[in-house]
């Protein structure tokens, strides 16, 4: 089995949970990256919470989830966005989301990594890599 991208594997192994109306998941390989995406996500309240386990390998996370996700993705090709860019969201970015207060871009920036609105308050850009609604 051979994995490319851990984050969109992540991604969706939650959204085929959530389709399934599973109360829980398991996501591997465990990284840091994936680990704050499911971060932001309980932070936004679309996940109750996640725990990394130890396997001796590369580590798993077990994702409690809530059900309130309808759709959760990777962004290809990862796009770099200015702030000036992430005030005005351009088309490119808005097909990503339902509409234009629901849901959020998730960003990596210099600070860590956050959704579009912290970003926007911030000021600052950074690298849209997934997105929830």
């Amino acid at each position: 089995m051979v994995m490319l991208d851990t984050l969109a594997n992540a991604l969706a192994s939650i959204k085929n949970a959530e389709m399934r109306g599973k109360r829980e998941t398991v996501v591997m390989p465990a990284s840091k990256l994936i680990a704050n995406v499911l971060r932001v996500l309980q932070q936004e309240g679309y996940i109750e919470g996640f725990e990394y386990i130890d396997d001796g390998r590369w580590g798993k996370f077990r994702v409690r989830l809530l059900g309130r996700i309808n759709d959760v993705g990777v962004v290809k090709p990862r796009t770099p966005v200015s702030y000036r860019e992430l005030a005005k969201m351009p088309d490119h970015l808005r097909k990503y989301l339902a509409s234009r207060d629901i849901g959020v871009l998730i960003l990596t920036t210099p600070q860590g990594v956050m959704t579009h609105r912290e970003a926007l308050k911030k000021r600052i850009g950074g690298i849209v890599i997934a997105y929830v609604y």
